[in-house]
């Protein structure tokens, strides 16, 4: 098959999952400055598998997407107890989404030349 080229982050246990398959791997310890931008770019990736997957697999990409979350948070010294209370005010003051409120458009009264408010 030949070298397949990542440049991304992984699990601490892929390298050993992979040999353990019988394949080779190169791998490196990021550096402090390059392990949040990874990290960021990792949640990314987990977000758009959540977003494809089949009904019985968003578990496990749920599970994924808090994986990386709960890795950003500690790169970031973020309590998770602190997280909780944020977004306890956060859907105090503006709610959750619970109720599935799509917004269409907004309209600032204020009228444009050549139009009215309404148009």
């Amino acid at each position: 098959m030949g070298r397949i080229v990542h440049h991304k982050l992984v699990r601490d246990r892929i390298p050993e999952i992979i040999r353990a398959a019988g394949q080779d791997c190169a791998t490196r310890v990021l550096t402090d400055t390059e392990y949040v931008p990874a990290l960021l770019a990792k949640a990314l990736e987990e977000v758009r598998e959540l977003a494809e997957a089949a009904p019985a697999e968003r578990i496990v990409e749920l599970g994924d997407v808090r994986e990386v979350l709960d890795a950003l948070m500690a790169a970031w010294g973020i309590d998770e107890g602190e997280v909780a209370r944020i977004q306890a005010e956060r859907r105090e003051e503006r709610g959750g989404f619970g109720t599935r409120i799509f917004l269409e458009w907004t309209e600032d009264g204020r009228e444009t030349p050549g139009h009215s408010p309404g148009e």
